[in-house]
């Protein structure tokens, strides 16, 4: 193993896949799958020991050096793009719309969604504001739909902590968003 190429390249890739499992396993442990966490951490020390050898094995070559670092940039960003495609755990979507009379809660429950709703007054005067639960599978496609429902409407989205009960228990989890998403498609 000493075609410099050759060993650059695998100092590249164990990197990525170091630095991918380190990303995996951060989201796991953030989303409270510890034994998951666990065992994909694992592989990713054994992965690191590997690579990391590589290069102190190597320490003169500074090519090695810049392989390593630029593995270490390159596995952020596949790691980020595994947890999207992943899409793991919920998300909670606040909205305000700019017009009270819209049907909208009507309309976003017609598609599955769980929305929780109550008037308010802005600056600018009568609102409609909304709660909805979503798995973040569907998080850009509940986007495109409130946009299209009112496009001046705002919109604030964040992660819970920690879900019990409501309409989350009987029909997100079991599926109703899903259903009612292949419904419309077929339409």
């Amino acid at each position: 193993m000493e075609n410099t190429w050759m060993i650059i390249g695998i100092i590249l890739a164990v990197n990525v896949v170091y630095v991918s499992f380190f990303t995996l396993r951060m989201i796991f442990t953030l989303k409270g799958q510890r034994y998951f966490a666990a065992f994909i951490s694992m592989f990713e020390i054994v992965v690191y020991i590997y690579g990391l050898g590589l290069v102190l094995d190597r320490l003169d070559q500074w090519e090695n050096v810049v392989a390593y670092a630029a593995g270490y940039g390159l596995g952020v960003i596949v790691g980020m793009k595994i947890e999207e495609k992943l899409a793991l755990g919920y998300i909670t979507v606040n909205v305000i719309s700019s017009d009270p009379d819209i049907e909208f809660t009507k309309r976003l429950r017609e598609k599955g969604y769980g929305v929780t709703s109550w008037y308010a007054y802005g600056m600018e005067g009568d609102r409609l504001a909304m709660q909805i639960l979503t798995p973040r599978k569907y998080e850009l496609l509940l986007y495109k739909t409130i946009r299209d429902i009112d496009p001046k409407a705002f919109i604030v989205a964040y992660e819970p902590k920690q879900i019990h009960g409501g309409f989350w228990a009987k029909s997100v989890k079991g599926g109703k968003i899903q259903h009612a998403q292949e419904q419309q498609k077929a339409l």
